[in-house]
C-alpha cells in the first residue's frame, strides 16, 4: 500500500460523497430480483454505489476523497421539530443490511467515512466542503439531496443525480441559477418558501419556485422578502404573512451547519490505494467479478509489481525440439495447451512450455504439433509422459482429454494451479488464470482469443496467440510458487496432491466414457412433458376464463392479486412475488384450481426444459458427456455441468422417468456391457455427524444397523421404535438433516407446516436427548469464529470472515456455513476418497467395466460382460474402507438396464 503523499494546493481536489443518499438511489436504479448472491444476500444497492465510486474515481481522479453516512434520525433538527423527516415510507427489507456492505466496500477502498452524532451526513460534508474550499481545494460534492446546493461555488460543485446514480449533472453555480433562478446562496430561501417534502418541510400555499425565485430576486434573499412581507400582494402575499414562523423554521432546518466539530483532518482524506486482498475477498462474497476488473482498471497499484508480463517465448523448429526437450530438466515447468476440448475429448495444436531454468538461451517455447515429425512427436510424447519432469498446469483437465486424443498423456503433474487456488480461496467466485495472476504476481496477462484457456486451432508460426500461450504458461508457472508456501502453512498440500489431482484424472476419463441415452426414450418424454404442460395451461386457462403469458409476472399479479382477489404475497419493487415458494404457499392458503394448474404447467414446462437440455447435450456416439467442476462448491462438492445432471429428481415419478433415458451403453465388439450398477452411501452426513460430535446415542443407533430416523424418534417423542409413526419419522428426519444446515425453529415450522412454538419444543426435546449433537454444533461455530475457518475430517478448509460480521444477515449465514462445511466437507472428501479407490481398483483387476457418473452420494458405474460380482465387491469395499469413523460407512448397491431400473 503507498503511503500518502500531499498534492500541490492548486492540484488538490476533494471528493465528498453522501453515501446513504446514493445507496438508497442506486437500490431502487437496479433491480432487486437481479442482484444476489448465492447466499441470498441482496446486493443491487452496494453494487450500483460500488458501479458509481468506480467510475468517479476513474473519470475525476479526486486526490482527496470522503464519504459520510447519517447515524440516525436523533439530531439536532428533529429536536426543533418533531415531524421532520416524518412520513418516510419504510425503509424495504431488501435494502437492510446493504448500508454495511456499501462501508465493507469503502474500507476496501481505503476510503475514509467520516460521521457525527446529532447531526446529517450533508451537515459533515459541508463542513468539509467549507474547510478544502477556504485551502484551495477544488471540491466534487455527490449527493442526492438538494440541500446540498446551496454549497455550490467557484471551487465546490454539485454532482447531482438525474437518473438512478449513472447519469449525474453538474451542478455550477450558473447551473443552479439556470435551474431554479437563484444564486447557491439563496437556495436555503426559495426552498424554505417553497417546502421540501423530502424533509417533510411544508411551503407555503400557492407559492411555486417561480415565485420564490422572483420574491428573492426582487428582494435580494429570503430576508429581505421577510422585511417586505406587508408589501406582497394577492393570495400568495397572505398565505406568506400566515405561514412566516413556518418559513423561518424551515430556514434554520434547511441550512447546513458548516462549522461540524471533526475529529477529522484533509490531510486524512488523501487517496491511497485500494487494500487488493480485501477488495478480492470482499467481491469474491459479493460476486462482483466485472467490478473488481474494473476497480483495478481505474486504479492501477504503482506500489506493486502490477504490469503485463513481458516473457518472451521462442517457437521451435521442428528440428529444435529434441535438443530442447533433453535440455530443459529442471522442474516445475509451465505447460500450456492452445486447442480446443469438449464432451470429453478434443485436439491439440501447440504446446507452450515455460521452464525456470535462466541458463537456457530459450527459456518459454512453444512447439507445433502439427509440424512434428514422427521422431519429434514421440520424443514431446515421451517427455510429456515423463513423471520425473515435474510439470504445472492451469485447468488441465481438459487439456488432458485433448492430448488423451493424441495418444498423448501428462506424467509428473505435481500442480494444477486453478485446484490451488480453489483449496486455498473456496468461496473465490472466478479461478481464471487471468484473475489469479493479477492476484497473486501483480501481473496482467495478454489477452487469449476467446479470453479463456482454450484458442483457436488457427495460428500460424509467429501468431500472438502463441505468443500469449507461452506467456501464460510462464504465468502458470511463477503462479505455481507463489501459491506452494500458502499451501503448505494451510496444510493443504496433501489435499491437493493426493486428492483433487487425482480425482481430476479420474473425472476426465468420467467424461470421456459419458453415459449412453436411449434416443427413443428421450423423444417421447420431452414431448410427453411438452404435452403435459400445454394440457396444465388450457386448464388454467379454462378457470379464468381467458388465455394469459403464464410466464409473465405481471399478467400473473393482475389475475391473482386484482380479478382473483388472492391474499397478497410478499412486495417487490415491480409488485408482489409470483415465484415457486410464494405460490405454492398461496396455494396451501387457497387451494384454487388456477394455482392448481399454473403450478403444474411450471412442473412440466421445467422438465420440458430439462429434457430438451439433455437432448440437445447428446454427442455423436449417442451418448452424454457431462462435465465435471472441482472449484464451483466451496464444501468440496463436484458439480456437474453441459449438462447439469445432478439437478435431475430424485424422488419424484419425474425424476425416475428422466433416469430412465440413461441406459448401459451397447460396447464394443470384444467388450460389451450388460447393466448398470448404482452405489450410494446411506445417510453418509447423520453418520459423519454422529463421527463428529460422538454422541453416544446417534453412534448407538448406526451400530446396532437400526433405522436412523425411527431410533432418533422413539427418543425424541418419548416412546417405543414400533410406534413411530411415519409422521414422526418425517418430522425428525427433516430437523435432523436441516440441523446441519443451522435450521431454525422458524424454518422448521415452514418445512413441517407446524407453529414455531411446536417446531422449537421437537428442537429442545431432540437436544435433550442427544446433547453431543447440540454440544458439536454450538463447539464448531465457536471454534471457526476463533480461527477464521471450518475443517473437514481430512483438512479441507472453508474461510469465513463474516463470522465477526456486525451486518446480522451475513454473520448468520456464515454461522449456518459453519455448521454445514465440516460435514458436508467431509461427505464431499469421502466420496472423491472413494471414487480415488474404485478406479484404482478396478484397473489393478483389469476389468473393462467404467465409473461413468458421480452424483451426489452416488456413484454409476457401467458393467462389463461378466464383470458384475467381481466390479460389486471392488465397489463396496472401497467406498465402505473410504473413511474410518466411529460409525460404519453403509453402502446400498443395485442393478438395471437403465439409471432408474438399478436404482435401490
Amino acid at each position: 500500500m503507498s503511503e500518502k503523499t500531499l498534492t500541490p494546493a492548486d492540484e488538490r481536489s476533494l471528493l465528498l460523497i453522501d453515501g446513504h443518499s446514493l445507496a438508497y438511489r442506486a437500490f431502487f436504479a437496479l433491480p432487486v430480483e437481479n442482484f444476489s448472491t448465492a447466499t441470498g444476500q441482496h446486493t443491487n444497492a452496494v453494487y450500483g454505489f460500488t458501479s458509481m465510486l468506480i467510475n468517479v474515481l476513474g473519470s475525476e481522479k479526486p486526490t482527496h476523497c470522503v464519504v459520510s453516512f447519517d447515524l440516525s434520525r436523533e439530531t439536532f433538527r428533529l429536536a426543533e421539530y418533531s415531524e421532520y423527516k416524518a412520513g418516510r415510507s419504510k425503509t424495504p427489507d431488501e435494502f437492510k443490511g446493504q448500508v454495511a456492505l456499501v462501508e465493507e466496500v469503502l474500507a476496501a477502498f481505503n476510503i475514509p467515512v467520516v460521521t457525527k452524532a446529532g447531526f446529517e451526513a450533508d451537515d459533515v460534508l459541508a463542513t468539509l466542503a467549507t474547510q478544502a474550499s477556504q485551502e484551495g481545494y477544488s471540491v466534487l460534492l455527490m449527493s442526492g439531496d438538494r440541500d446540498c446546493l446551496q454549497l455550490v461555488s467557484d471551487r465546490t460543485t454539485v454532482l447531482y443525480p438525474r437518473k438512478g446514480v449513472s447519469d449525474m449533472v453538474r451542478m455550477t453555480p450558473a447551473a443552479v441559477e439556470e435551474k431554479y433562478g437563484v444564486t447557491p446562496d439563496n437556495y436555503p430561501g426559495l426552498a424554505a418558501l417553497v417546502g421540501e417534502s423530502a424533509d417533510n418541510l411544508p411551503g407555503v400555499p400557492k407559492v411555486g419556485p417561480k415565485t420564490a425565485a422572483r420574491w428573492i430576486a426582487t428582494y435580494g434573499g429570503l430576508d429581505g422578502v421577510i422585511a417586505n412581507v406587508d408589501k406582497i400582494p394577492g393570495v400568495a402575499g397572505n398565505n406568506l404573512r400566515e405561514h412566516i414562523d413556518s418559513v423561518l423554521r424551515n430556514q434554520r432546518l434547511n441550512l447546513l451547519v458548516r462549522d461540524v466539530d471533526l475529529d477529522f483532518g484533509l490531510d486524512d482524506a488523501a487517496r491511497t490505494q485500494p487494500n487488493r486482498e480485501a477488495v478480492h475477498q470482499l467481491f469474491d462474497a459479493l460476486e462482483f467479478r466485472v467490478l473488481r476488473d474494473r476497480l483495478f482498471a481505474e486504479t492501477p497499484d504503482e506500489t506493486e509489481t502490477t504490469s503485463s508480463l513481458e516473457a518472451e517465448p521462442a517457437l521451435l523448429a521442428p528440428d529444435d525440439v529434441m535438443k530442447w526437450l533433453s535440455a530443459a530438466t529442471a522442474g516445475p515447468v509451465g505447460v500450456q495447451a492452445l486447442g480446443h476440448w469438449a464432451q470429453g475429448t478434443g485436439d491439440v495444436a501447440k504446446i507452450a512450455i515455460a521452464s525456470p531454468d535462466q541458463s537456457l538461451a530459450e527459456r518459454i517455447v512453444v512447439i507445433d504439433l502439427n509440424e512434428l515429425d514422427e521422431v519429434g512427436d514421440k520424443a514431446l510424447a515421451a517427455w510429456l509422459a515423463d513423471e520425473s519432469v515435474p510439470k504445472v498446469m492451469h485447468e488441465a483437465k481438459g487439456a488432458l482429454q485433448a492430448l488423451a486424443a493424441r495418444g498423448m498423456s501428462i506424467g509428473g503433474l505435481v500442480d494444477d494451479t486453478a485446484l490451488a487456488a480453489y483449496l486455498l480461496h473456496p468461496d473465490q467466485r472466478s479461478y481464471q488464470l487471468d484473475d489469479l495472476a493479477v492476484r497473486h504476481l501483480g501481473m496482467s496477462l495478454p489477452d487469449a482469443a476467446d479470453s479463456g484457456e482454450q484458442l483457436s486451432l488457427d495460428l500460424d508460426g509467429g501468431s500472438a496467440e502463441a505468443r500469449a500461450a507461452g506467456q501464460r504458461a510462464e504465468a502458470v508457472r511463477l503462479l505455481h510458487e507463489a501459491l506452494v508456501p500458502e499451501l503448505v502453512e494451510k496444510n493443504s498440500t496433501k489435499l491437493l496432491s493426493e486428492l483433487e489431482l487425482p480425482v481430476m484424472r479420474v473425472l476426465a476419463g468420467m467424461e470421456n466414457a459419458g453415459v449412453a441415452v436411449d434416443l427413443d426414450r428421450i423423444g417421447a418424454l420431452e414431448a410427453e412433458f411438452s404435452a403435459a404442460a400445454q394440457l396444465a395451461a388450457d386448464a388454467a386457462y379454462a378457470t379464468i376464463g381467458k388465455q394469459i403469458n403464464l410466464g409473465s409476472p405481471k399478467q400473473l399479479q393482475v389475475v391473482l392479486f386484482d380479478e382473483l382477489d388472492m391474499p397478497k404475497t410478499k412486495r417487490t419493487k415491480t409488485g408482489y412475488t409470483t415465484d415457486a415458494e410464494a405460490l405454492a404457499d398461496l396455494y396451501v392458503k387457497t387451494e384454487h384450481p388456477f394455482l392448481q394448474h399454473l403450478l403444474e404447467f411450471r412442473d412440466s414446462t421445467r422438465l420440458k426444459q430439462t429434457v430438451e437440455g439433455l437432448r440437445k447435450s447428446i454427442a455423436d456416439d449417442d451418448r452424454i458427456h457431462t462435465t465435471y467442476q472441482q472449484t464451483v462448491a466451496a464444501t468440496g462438492r463436484l458439480s456437474s455441468t453441459d449438462p447439469n445432471l445432478q439437478n435431475i429428481p430424485v424422488r419424484t415419478n419425474a425424476g425416475r422417468q428422466i433416469r430412465e433415458v440413461f441406459v448401459v451403453g451397447k460396447g464394443s465388439a470384444d467388450a460389451g456391457f450388460e447393466c448398470l450398477l448404482t452405489a450410494d452411501y446411506s445417510q453418509i452426513e447423520m453418520r459423519i455427524m454422529a463421527h463428529l460430535s460422538g454422541d453416544a446415542g446417534l453412534q448407538e443407533a448406526f451400530l446396532a444397523g437400526e433405522d436412523l430416523h425411527r431410533f432418533v424418534g422413539a427418543r425424541v417423542f418419548g416412546v417405543d421404535e414400533s410406534d413411530v409413526t411415519s409422521e414422526m419419522r418425517s418430522k425428525v428426519k427433516a430437523m435432523s438433516y436441516g440441523l446441519v444446515y443451522g435450521l431454525s425453529p422458524f424454518g422448521l415450522s415452514r418445512q413441517l407446516r407446524i407453529s414455531v412454538e411446536e417446531a422449537r419444543a421437537l428442537m429442545n426435546e431432540y437436544f435433550e436427548r442427544f446433547g453431543g449433537v447440540q454440544t458439536y454444533l454450538a463447539t464448531v461455530v465457536d471454534e471457526a469464529r476463533r480461527t477464521g475457518y471450518t475443517e473437514t475430517i481430512y483438512g479441507r478448509r472453508r474461510y469465513l470472515p463474516d463470522l465477526t460480521s456486525d451486518n446480522r444477515q451475513r454473520r448468520e449465514m456464515a454461522e449456518r456455513a459453519a455448521l454445514n462445511a465440516p460435514i458436508q466437507g467431509s461427505a464431499a472428501d469421502i466420496m472423491k476418497r472413494a471414487m480415488l479407490g474404485v478406479d484404482r481398483a478396478l484397473r489393478d483387476a483389469g476389468v473393462k467395466s467404467r465409473m461413468l457418473l458421480q452424483v451426489h452420494d452416488e456413484i454409476i458405474v457401467e458393467i462389463a460382460s461378466g464383470e458384475r460380482d467381481v466390479v460389486e465387491q471392488i465397489v463396496r469395499t472401497e467406498m465402505a474402507g473410504a473413511a474410518d469413523l466411529d460409525v460404519p460407512l453403509d453402502v446400498n448397491v443395485g442393478y438395471g438396464r437403465s439409471w432408474h431400473e438399478a436404482a435401490h
